[in-house]
């Protein structure tokens, strides 16, 4: 379960800019302006078989000291995502771990949840652990924050993950859509109200959005697989695609 953190909460301010457009318009980018700047990176590459996008894999392209039609083998980079302390559903010992930073207001992190989480899972019974990480778009999603929060304080007691999942279910995000969630998983929603007023996850939930875009996290969602990044909200098969060479070996 999360802690509470005593670091003294940073102002951000994170304003909305053109969605990078790709064949599935998938992610919402963002920039930041106060305190850090955001990494120039559109870390992606075109998967030629496969079509998606890789934030943190390298694929050269010819120069004119190779012979056409010979390109160098792809190159990955792994990051290393802190995962204990945060929210995660799956084995402690599971040879893949997902991490996920995320909005619940963010229209893509929905289709994900809606299109892909499950199947996912259900593609790798017991081999992935999963882990979100709050990510919220605060100056263009304004429920997002809050949504974040009241998740947490679901976590208090134990009820993350069905929490998580109603926030993904709906289309609206209050303090009153809150409480009858946590009325519906039996919550005690006097601990679950006096939680949401206190304060209690602010720093948490910042210095996860310190950590995630001074890392060069420009967009939601944005998931690490074993530290090889993906983004955006893709198929099924995308994930697929990495974490079978993963589970293979065939990845450095």
């Amino acid at each position: 379960m999360p802690t509470k953190t005593k670091t003294k909460k940073t102002e951000l301010e994170i304003k909305e800019v053109p969605i990078l457009q790709t064949p599935d318009d998938n992610k919402i980018t963002f920039n930041r302006n106060h305190f850090f700047s955001v990494l120039v990176v559109v870390a992606f590459a075109v998967g030629v078989l496969t079509g998606f996008f890789v934030w943190g894999y390298d694929q050269p392209a010819e120069t004119a000291n190779q012979p056409t039609g010979q390109t160098q083998e792809p190159s990955y980079v792994r990051y290393d995502i802190e995962t204990e302390g945060y929210p995660s559903l799956g084995p402690a010992d599971a040879p893949i771990t997902i991490v996920e930073f995320s909005d619940f207001q963010c229209p893509f992190c929905k289709r994900f949840h809606e299109e892909t989480y499950q199947a996912l899972l259900e593609a790798y019974p017991g081999q992935i652990r999963f882990v979100y990480r709050n990510l919220p778009l605060t100056s263009i999603h304004p429920d997002a924050m809050s949504a974040a929060v009241a998740s947490l304080c679901a976590d208090e007691q134990n009820v993350y993950w069905d929490f998580h999942d109603k926030l993904f279910s709906g289309e609206l995000l209050n303090r009153n859509v809150y409480t009858q969630y946590a009325s519906e998983l039996n919550l005690d929603t006097d601990k679950f109200s006096a939680c949401l007023d206190s304060g209690k996850f602010d720093d948490f939930i910042s210095q996860d959005m310190d950590f995630a875009l001074n890392l060069g996290v420009q967009s939601t969602p944005t998931f690490f697989i074993n530290g090889l990044a993906i983004v955006g909200a893709q198929p099924l098969s995308s994930f697929q695609n990495l974490i079978d060479k993963e589970l293979a070996g065939e990845i450095p």
